[in-house]
Order: structure tokens, then C-alpha cells, then sequence
């Protein structure tokens, strides 16, 4: 779904609803949640202090730790009767966050979902696999809400079950892959190992998400299902799936900046950076009721693109394609490693496959990585030779572009374990030591 009052908003007319929106925002927040109200009293802040978008940078940030401490609901700004729906994070390193929606949050986040899909060129007439897990996790519901409000059809599959999968996708004549880029890879190896001309399917567009993936990866997605492979952005702080899309320009994704607000800063000293400059990603909910939030630190890394039009007609602004996050950054002996770096290696060499798993140890007082990886059936049971020369090959282009010496482990296909959510790539064996 196209929205051209909004995705082309002049740019004067849509920093006059930001501004109007951020000041509701601010009296909201600082009324009904006192841990804004508190925050904003330690800076001297009251709420008609804040007139313009060029007043947002004396607000406060917003961390991943403040909704721990506040936590479940102590960072809701509705009351529990008009929140309709509550989603957390997995909470794999803490408390979970808890995110509340009231219904018109709701509705707003199928309308920018709708939107993502839109910028793939999804229409009513589509046709919308959604291979996302469903539940506290944001990226099923999301999409498929998102799908609902713009009238397409949805196949509700939610992840596993990948035959099945597969036979749908075929049956149905699905033409909208929505999952996670590591199980699109995944449903594409399966669907080649059945035995089915994956490159035949109806598919136009893949929206993709949840994880960090790489160019070189979607590239090898494009070369194994016939689609357009998108990145899309969201997080369930800030909402689901629909926070930010790419467009079939691929050029970056076009933020739907009438609700999400972007910055991007120094993460060391949380000052602003201008366009063109790598930082952190920081977002601002201009709209939201249940859960209001104020220049929330994502932890991704990533840049502004200039602003100007997208060949699409979009005027929103963009972000580039996510480079890794501040908080899975691995220093192995004083050199900074992001495992996006390492796949957008490990992607680019023949007879490789795009599934991988760092570990990282210590040995006395010496950091040590190992990088297992895959390699095609046949050249894993071809000559010992021809393995060592992968092995080397890919010694010595990590060692190369990311200045480390790793230990280079080649496995079988199909021996690294599949995961139907996020893929985890890093196992760090440091912190056991």
C-alpha cells in the first residue's frame, strides 16, 4: 500500500505535524509516566519547553536498561482497560521488554506495515506468506495485520514446518515471502533438496527482517528464489515490522517518519552526527499512546542517508542497510569484528554456504576465533586437497579485510544447526572462562 499523503509529504509540512506530534508526545509522557516525568525534572525540563523537532535533542534517551528496571508495565502511559495488546522481547539477556498497544497504536502499526509491503509493490491482490514466528514476538502478527489492512490474502504459516512450507507456497501461489533472511535461505535449500524448481514459484518480493544480514547475502537469496529480497526494520520497543522498509530501488529504507522519528548519534558521546555518517540509530514514537517513547538508543549501527526523493517517489527519509549492532561488536585482540563483516566474506566465496557460527575463547590471555562454516555436499566429499585450499582461501581473505587470524573449521552441509527465529551466530566462551 502506496500512501502518498504521507510518503510525500512536503518537507515543511511534514516537520509541522513532527512538531505538533512531539509536543502531544512530550505532555503525554510527562503526565502519565513518571519515569519521563522524573527524567525530564533532572534537566529542568517541563513539557512547554518543548515547541519544535529542533527542541527533541534536551530530551533525555531512552535505554533497553530503563524498560528492565521499569518493568512490566512501569513505562506504559495508558491504563491496563485500554491496552489492547502487549508484546515482549525474548529477554535472552534479561528481563524481557514489554511493549502495550492501545487499539489505535494498533491500527497504526498495520497501517505502516502495509506500508513495508507497499514499497515491495504488494497490492490487495497479493498473495502473503507469513514465515515469521507468531506471538510475543512482533514479526508475524505485524505483518500479517499489515497485509490484512491493505486487503491482501495471507497464508498465516508462521516459521518451521518447511515442507509444508514449500508445498504451500506452491499450491497457494504465494507472491510475498515475509520471515527472517537466514530462513528464506532456508526454505530455499529445502525446497532444492525436494526435488522443486524453486526459480518457478510466483514470488515477487521478499521482506526480510529481525536479523542483520549483508548485500552479498541477498544477492545469494535472489539467486535461489525468484523474488526481490527487502530489508525491512522494526523492533519491538519501538513497534514490529513497519518502523522502516526498503522499496524495489533497494537503495536504502525509507523510514515512515510521520510516526518514527530518526536520529543518528555518536554512541560513545550521544552527540548528533549529520547525514552521511555512521552511529546509532535512535527513534523517537511521535504517536504512540500505550507506550510513548523518547529517542530510544536501537543499538544498531547504521546512517542517514542524504535527503532527497527516492527514485520510487518516496520523499521519506532513508537509513542505510543496518552495519551491526554496539552491543554484538566483538573485540578479538584489540580488533573490532562485527559478524556481518564475516559474512559478507564467507558469502562471496564459491562453495560456501551462507551458515556460519563464531566462537570465541581464550586461551591464557590471548583472545582466539573460530569460524565454522559450511561448504557444498560435493566439495566436502571431494579431495582433502580441495578443502584445504577453501580453508586457506578463507584464512586469508578474513585475515585480509577484518585484520584477524582465525582458526578455520569447514562442516558438512546441514551440520550447523537451523533456528526458526533470529540466527545465532556467535557462541563467545569468553564470558565462561
Amino acid at each position: 500500500m502506496f500512501n502518498p499523503t504521507a510518503e510525500q509529504m512536503p518537507k515543511e509540512a511534514l516537520r509541522k505535524l513532527q512538531s505538533k506530534r512531539l509536543q502531544q508526545l512530550v505532555r503525554r509522557t510527562y503526565d502519565h509516566v513518571a519515569f519521563y516525568r522524573e527524567r525530564m525534572q533532572e534537566k529542568g525540563l517541563k513539557p512547554e519547553d518543548i515547541r519544535s523537532m529542533e527542541d527533541l535533542a534536551q530530551l533525555p534517551f531512552t535505554t533497553k536498561t530503563d524498560f528492565r528496571d521499569q518493568y512490566p508495565f512501569g513505562m506504559f502511559a495508558a491504563p491496563m482497560r485500554e491496552i489492547a495488546r502487549i508484546h515482549a522481547s525474548s529477554g535472552t539477556t534479561g528481563k524481557p521488554t514489554v511493549v502495550g498497544y492501545t487499539k489505535r497504536d494498533l491500527d497504526v502499526w498495520a497501517e505502516c506495515a502495509a506500508r513495508s509491503l507497499g514499497c515491495g509493490g504488494a497490492t490487495a491482490d497479493s498473495i502473503v506468506q507469513v514465515a515469521y514466528g507468531y506471538g510475543l514476538f512482533t514479526g508475524g502478527l505485524g505483518m500479517h495485520y499489515g497485509a490484512e489492512y491493505m486487503g491482501a490474502a495471507v497464508v498465516p504459516t508462521s516459521a518451521g514446518n518447511t515442507e509444508k512450507q514449500i508445498m504451500l507456497m506452491k499450491d497457494f501461489g504465494a507472491t510475498v515471502l515475509c520471515c527472517t533472511p537466514s530462513y528464506a535461505l532456508q526454505i530455499a535449500e529445502v525446497g532444492m533438496a525436494m526435488g522443486v524448481d524453486m526459480m518457478s514459484l510466483p514470488l515477487k518480493s521478499g521482506h526480510f527482517g529481525a536479523e542483520p544480514w549483508t548485500e552479498a547475502m541477498r544477492m545469494r537469496i535472489e539467486e535461489m528464489l525468484p523474488l526481490k529480497a527487502l530489508d525491512i526494520y522494526g523492533l519491538s520497543e519501538v513497534a514490529g515490522p513497519g518502523v522502516a522498509s526498503e522499496c524495489l530501488v533497494q537503495n536504502g529504507l525509507h523510514v515512515f517518519e510521520d510516526h518514527f522519528y530518526p536520529e543518528i548519534i555518536d554512541p560513545a558521546t550521544g552527540e548528533s552526527l549529520p547525514d552521511g555518517e555512521k552511529g546509532e540509530l535512535v527513534f523517537t514514537c511521535l504517536t504512540k499512546e500505550g507506550m510513548p517513547l523518547i529517542r530510544y538508543r536501537t543499538r544498531d549501527i547504521t546512517m542517514l542517508l542524504k535527503e532527497e526523493t527516492c527514485p520510487c517517489g518516496r520523499s521519506s527519509r532513508r537509513i542505510a542497510r543496518l552495519m551491526g549492532r554496539t552491543d554484538d561488536m566483538l573485540i578479538i585482540r584489540g580488533v573490532n569484528v562485527f559478524p556481518s563483516q564475516v559474512e559478507d566474506v564467507l558469502v562471496r566465496i564459491k562453495g560456501v554456504h551462507p551458515q556460519y557460527v563464531l566462537v570465541v575463547d581464550r586461551q591464557g590471555n590471548l583472545d582466539t576465533m573460530e569460524i565454522k562454516v559450511e561448504v557444498t555436499e560435493s566439495l566436502f566429499s571431494d579431495h582433502v586437497r580441495g578443502l584445504e585450499a577453501l580453508r586457506a582461501d578463507i584464512h586469508h581473505q578474513i585475515k585480509t579485510v577484518l585484520n584477524v587470524n582465525a582458526k578455520i573449521t569447514l562442516v558438512e552441509a546441514g551440520s550447523i544447526e537451523r533456528t526458526l527465529g533470529k540466527a545465532t551466530r556467535v557462541q563467545d566462551l569468553r564470558r565462561l572462562n
